[in-house]
């Protein structure tokens, strides 16, 4: 049975230093970043982005985050990774839980979603518990 979480992500700190900054060419960056998740999934996670900020003024980021926490009536971890853009200000991202990654009463997570938003980031996730 799939099931639905809403809520919202907010960035507890963000440490973001660049790679690889040659005349030019894109910019490329590393960024530590700790988001704390409200709503459906109530929880924190600790997500390493790699960031290219392109002449077309987007920056393309992808990373993979590991969240604890509860998501709907269970509990525990997963990994969740994430492939997006950053452009005028607004994020728009695709999520897929990663396979196998889930533990606790999470094990066997499986799922997708979406988020996006400019002052604040509103996330969708459909999964299921195989």
């Amino acid at each position: 049975m799939t099931l639905h979480a809403n809520g919202t992500l907010a960035v507890k700190s963000w440490d973001e230093k660049p790679y690889s900054e040659v005349a030019g060419q894109p910019k490329l960056t590393r960024a530590a970043v700790v988001y704390t998740y409200h709503g459906d999934l109530e929880a924190e996670g600790s997500v390493e982005y790699l960031m290219c900020y392109a002449g077309n003024n987007i920056a393309y980021f992808i990373g993979y985050e590991q969240i604890t926490g509860r998501l709907g009536d269970r509990s525990g971890s997963f990994v969740l990774q994430h492939d997006g853009t950053f452009e005028a200000g607004t994020v728009k991202v695709t999520l897929t839980i990663v396979p196998g990654s889930a533990t606790g009463d999470l094990r066997g997570l499986l799922g997708s979603g979406v988020g996006g938003g400019k002052e604040e980031v509103v996330i969708s996730l459909n999964y299921e518990i195989a």
